[in-house]
């Protein structure tokens, strides 16, 4: 219930984008996915600053940066603020809770609006325009590295769980959530795209291809 308030809450008071309160509400759904897989309590007022340190360090073994994570613990805090305010919790589980040290000096990371221009200015109005923005928000969604993405395997994909499986560094295989958005708009490209490409032979297993119908890499 209290989601569904917060949800509400960045639609009407705060004005946000829809997918601006997409990636919100996907925050704290990765907390809600950690609780339940660790079969620990769900309701706000259980959660511990503990639990949410253990939470980031789960993120960090799926393979998600310091940014990434960051980043999600950015949308937990907004939710926990909420709940504050509206007198639904006493205390803030995330108020001593600092975000992973980025360990050198990153560039200004982009605002939830200004990625969601980035991503509306993507014209799908064509197929490889339908590719991009499928490619951005599977990126925005889940952190992959670039090099991973290109890999990417539709034996892979497991949409109903909401995880994609990846081989990343060292040849070491991780289950990473990714987001409904990326998951509409990967399913808009599989079904409406890729399913009339002529495929190079060797590629057929390959998420993302070319017009040429190889890895999109080339």
């Amino acid at each position: 219930m209290s989601l569904k308030q917060f949800e509400g809450y960045l639609q009407l008071e705060k004005s946000l984008s829809g997918n601006s309160v997409e990636a919100y509400v996907r925050d704290v759904g990765k907390l809600r996915q950690y609780l339940e897989i660790s079969k620990l309590p769900a309701n706000p007022e259980q959660v511990t600053t503990r639990i949410l340190r253990d939470f980031l360090a789960w993120l960090g073994e799926l393979g998600l940066g310091a940014t990434s994570q960051a980043r999600t613990l950015s949308g937990i805090k907004a939710f926990y603020s909420f709940l504050i305010m509206e007198d639904m919790l006493l205390i803030d589980p995330t108020d001593t809770l600092e975000a992973p040290k980025i360990g050198r000096k990153l560039p200004d990371t982009l605002a939830y609006e200004e990625i969601t221009q980035l991503l509306d200015a993507v014209d799908v109005s064509t197929n490889e325009g339908t590719r991009n923005r499928a490619i951005l928000e599977v990126l925005y969604s889940s952190g992959l590295r670039v090099s991973e993405l290109t890999e990417l395997r539709l034996s892979n994909l497991y949409a109903d769980q909401g995880f994609v499986r990846v081989t990343g560094k060292g040849n070491k295989e991780r289950l990473v959530p990714i987001g409904r958005d990326a998951l509409k708009h990967l399913n808009i490209y599989l079904t409406g795209i890729r399913c009339h490409l002529d495929i190079e032979r060797g590629h057929e297993d390959i998420v993302f291809l070319n017009r040429r119908g190889q890895n999109c890499r080339g």
